[in-house]
């Protein structure tokens, strides 16, 4: 034992001395070659964090970059401009029934039928889209990470009975869930979108269980179970963070979803009703007179459209730069 424990001791010696004689040859090379100094070597093998590697590869998506000024320059207009704007998007203009775009008038997106400044409301609507949509949203991404990365990681019957519940939820008509949350929140717009990310949750829970099962095979997660790490900061510290590529993308697709189902609540009478507004109000509003105003649809689908590219790239150059098996 005693030899075994010395021979252990020299190998190790020789291997430091075997380290630091490599330390020096590169040093005597990086000299000779044109005198790199031992603080340029030291700078050279500090390694980036995967924040810092994953920010660097989205600034070189050039589509991704483009998208989020256009998506800031979007937010910035939509929350700042009414501000500078002499008309407000319920009052009417006396002097302005379903007028055209103009420079002239002021009215630069135009009127409605009931003399009400298209920019103003378009601009309006942007904001409670934005707004609506991100609730929801945060609530789906929220209920649904957590209850597929538990599921995903303990198996077994756990597993089972919380994926067939989320069968079960699939099967109940979504209308119906929507009407009772009416009668529960009554005619608070951002309560009731709350409560409808509650359930957009289902398929989230199913892409995060899916992969969950694959990432606890890993061999950090096994290391982690050795060392006697809790279950619960095994999935909150370790899966959940590794979960950030696919739970960006679904997020960045869940907020135009959620935008579609405001604007078809709204036509139905269950969403955003008189006197506020939002993109999916005004789109159905415009195409009901596409033929006679038809800027009362260009205007706010252009909007939409322009929110929902913007969404798009951000979420594909985001994916692109937290998926680790591209590096």
């Amino acid at each position: 034992m005693i030899f075994f424990r010395a021979r252990k001791q020299e190998l190790m010696a020789a291997a430091i001395k075997q380290s630091m004689a490599d330390a020096g040859l590169a040093a005597v090379r990086a000299q000779n070659t044109g005198g790199e100094s031992s603080e340029n070597i030291a700078t050279a093998i500090v390694g980036r964090s995967l924040m810092q590697d994953a920010r660097r590869r989205l600034y070189a998506n050039k589509a991704a970059v483009v998208s989020l000024l256009v998506l800031a320059v979007l937010i910035v207009v939509a929350f700042a401009a009414p501000l500078f704007i002499p008309f407000n998007y319920e009052d009417p203009d006396w002097a302005a029934f379903r007028a055209p775009p103009s420079l002239a008038t002021g009215h630069y997106f135009g009127t409605d039928q009931n003399g009400r400044d298209l920019l103003a409301r378009t601009l309006f609507g942007t904001q409670v889209s934005l707004v609506v949509a991100l609730i929801a949203t945060l609530v789906s991404v929220f209920i649904g990470v957590s209850y597929g990365a538990i599921a995903g990681f303990m198996g077994g019957r756990i597993d089972q009975a919380m994926m067939r519940f989320v069968d079960v939820m699939y099967a109940l008509p979504y209308i119906l869930f929507v009407i009772l949350l009416m009668v529960i929140f009554g005619r608070n717009v951002f309560l009731l979108f709350a409560a409808i990310g509650a359930l957009e949750w289902l398929t989230m829970a199913r892409i995060v269980r899916g992969q969950t099962l694959s990432i606890k095979q890993r061999e950090y997660i096994e290391a982690a179970r050795a060392a006697g790490v809790s279950n619960r900061t095994i999935i909150f510290r370790h899966i959940v963070p590794n979960l950030l590529g696919p739970v960006v993308i679904y997020a960045t697709l869940t907020i135009p979803e959620i935008i579609v189902v405001e604007s078809f609540l709204s036509y139905l009478g269950f969403g955003i009703q008189e006197p506020l507004t939002s993109l999916g109000t005004l789109i159905a509003e415009g195409a009901d007179v596409l033929e006679v105003l038809p800027w009362l649809l260009w205007f706010p689908a252009s909007f939409l459209i322009t929110l929902l590219l913007s969404l798009l790239f951000i979420g594909d150059g985001l994916r692109d730069a937290f998926d680790t098996r591209d590096q």
